[in-house]
């Protein structure tokens, strides 16, 4: 009888054991996937925003149609600008309450939104050249305000370094909590076919050969555990993605997105592979010649 064979026999004696062990793995993964899938769309949304190549010049009340068409006229000059596009205070007013449909926002005149000259950057263009661009309009007396958007990708980025951060401390844990929980599971079922191994220890059985099964086991749990999690976040997602405004995706500019199949894979192998790490050597320490 093959190995897998065993591991199947095996499998379905102690079913309720193995189903239980796979569900602690399935919830410490759960745990790894969440704080992944954060990463994987802050990561998504601070690539967009870093190259959004975007600015916005706000007017003053005051400005007249000559100041803005002169900043007009030099910006569309200036060496990396694409384009650039006026937005009077009633398209303004328009733009923002057709997207949020707010009450509020409509009963507001449209005096409130400030006029803005909406500057189109190439992608290659760099931070400095951006700051300093940015820098100069600001010094102009038509000009109220400059957004470059650099501070959003900024904090973006402390949050992407502190979601990676919980990311590896979370991995960490499921390390531990995938050894620990295999690793008992298959000492327990070791104990439960201890007539079953000392038969064969008789017949001439080596190590190795009493060990295999329980190995697979073992990295079937953790690779079966770590599926049924992602599974799970699957279907969470779904849920929560048809409960997110589409107006928000807009807003953002980035649809939110699960995780990349390669991660998926791989997640699935490392709970294969811990799995499997585990039952060994809990076995290697219990089994003797």
């Amino acid at each position: 009888m093959s190995p897998i064979q065993r591991a199947w026999r095996g499998g379905k004696n102690d079913w309720r054991l193995h189903v239980l062990s796979i569900f602690s793995v399935a919830v410490a993964f759960v745990c790894l996937a969440s704080a992944l899938l954060v990463v994987v769309n802050i990561h998504a949304l601070q690539t967009r925003w870093a190259k959004a190549g975007r600015a916005s010049v706000y007017l003053q009340a005051s400005a007249s149609p000559a100041q803005i068409s002169i900043i007009e006229k030099a910006l569309r000059g200036t060496p990396g600008v694409k384009n650039v596009r006026f937005v009077s205070s009633e398209a303004a007013r328009a733009e923002l309450t057709s997207r949020a449909e707010d009450e509020l926002l409509s009963a507001l005149p449209a005096e409130a939104f400030p006029a803005s000259l909406e500057v189109m950057i190439s992608d290659d263009a760099d931070s400095s050249r951006v700051d300093a661009l940015a820098a100069n309009l600001a010094k102009l007396p038509a000009v109220e305000t400059v957004e470059t958007y650099q501070s959003w990708t900024q904090k973006l980025s402390g949050l992407l370094s502190g979601g990676v951060s919980a990311a590896l401390l979370l991995a960490i844990v499921v390390l531990a909590a995938v050894v620990s929980v295999v690793g008992s599971t298959i000492r327990m079922a070791l104990q439960r076919r201890s007539v079953e191994v000392e038969v064969l220890k008789v017949v001439g059985a080596t190590d190795a050969y009493v060990r295999r099964p329980y190995v697979i086991e073992g990295a079937a749990q953790g690779a079966i555990g770590a599926f049924l999690a992602i599974l799970l976040m699957g279907v969470l997602f779904l849920l929560v993605r048809r409960g997110v405004d589409s107006q928000v995706s807009v807003l953002l500019g980035v649809e939110p997105s699960f995780l990349p199949w390669q991660m998926v894979l791989s997640m699935v192998l490392l709970g294969g592979v811990l799995g499997a790490l585990a039952a060994y050597g809990s076995l290697r320490r219990l089994l003797v010649v």
